[in-house]
């Protein structure tokens, strides 16, 4: 599989060499924002860009027909027109994180979400931890839990703490930077008598690229808009 990758930082340099260690070629690097980069003879393409280039990167690969795997945050407000773009052609595999124990942890986000809409007077919240050099806060995978939670009709929106919140249904969402961390989430459910909490802590930042080239293959050839999801309820098409 001939992969281009968008985007050449630590997940870039870290996702490039999982692929070359699964015997993938990666004959594209582009580490900035071009206007034009010809993809004949490729693949897949990974972006781990910037916000400002992600959509441009997409659109440029659903010109060519190469579907795209982005793990990109904070462009999210032109999501809708890149999935107009590639459900046309292309193809556009976007996720918040890539590890397969987030993802599972998202499902289990959205069944503990549901179950606690029977129980009103627990106070549900978020707290996600990153490394110092992460530039959006809150963190995609963050945003995703919360939207999980959302989507049961328990809260209205999320907000950043400690800003105050606009009504009681407002979901805070705690963001924390410090060290090194690759990323620590925690869901919380709290009252008087005592708290629930789901947490994934990542080990290591491996375990998002091999995601990242997991979902590249899995994309290879395909076309449409897909989610993790995709790929975690069906396991045996990786």
């Amino acid at each position: 599989m001939n992969i281009a990758l968008f985007g050449y930082g630590r997940m870039g340099q870290l996702i490039e060499e999982i692929a070359k260690d699964q015997g993938h070629e990666v004959p594209v690097i582009i580490n900035e924002k071009k206007d034009f980069v010809d993809l004949k003879g490729i693949d897949v393409a990974i972006d781990f860009s910037m916000p400002e280039a992600a959509f441009h990167n997409i659109s440029m690969c659903s010109a060519q027909s190469v579907p795209v795997v982005c793990g990109t945050t904070g462009w999210l407000d032109q999501y809708p027109d890149a999935v107009a773009l590639c459900t046309k052609q292309g193809g556009l595999l976007y996720a918040s994180n890539f590890s397969i124990g987030v993802n599972i942890t998202f499902r289990i986000n959205e069944i503990l979400a549901q179950m606690m809409t029977a129980y009103p007077q627990y106070q549900a919240s978020i707290k996600e931890i990153h490394h110092t050099k992460k530039l959006d806060a809150p963190s995609g995978t963050a945003i995703t839990l919360a939207q999980g939670i959302i989507e049961t009709g328990a809260y209205t929106q999320w907000h950043l703490a400690p800003k105050e919140a606009h009504t009681p249904q407002d979901l805070p969402i705690h963001a924390v930077r410090e060290g090194d961390v690759p990323g620590t989430h925690h869901v919380i459910y709290q009252n008087d008598i005592d708290t629930i909490e789901l947490t994934h802590t990542a080990h290591s930042r491996i375990g998002f690229a091999h995601g990242a080239v997991m979902a590249a293959a899995w994309m290879a050839g395909k076309k449409g808009v897909y989610s993790m999801r995709d790929i975690i309820d069906n396991p045996t098409k990786q």
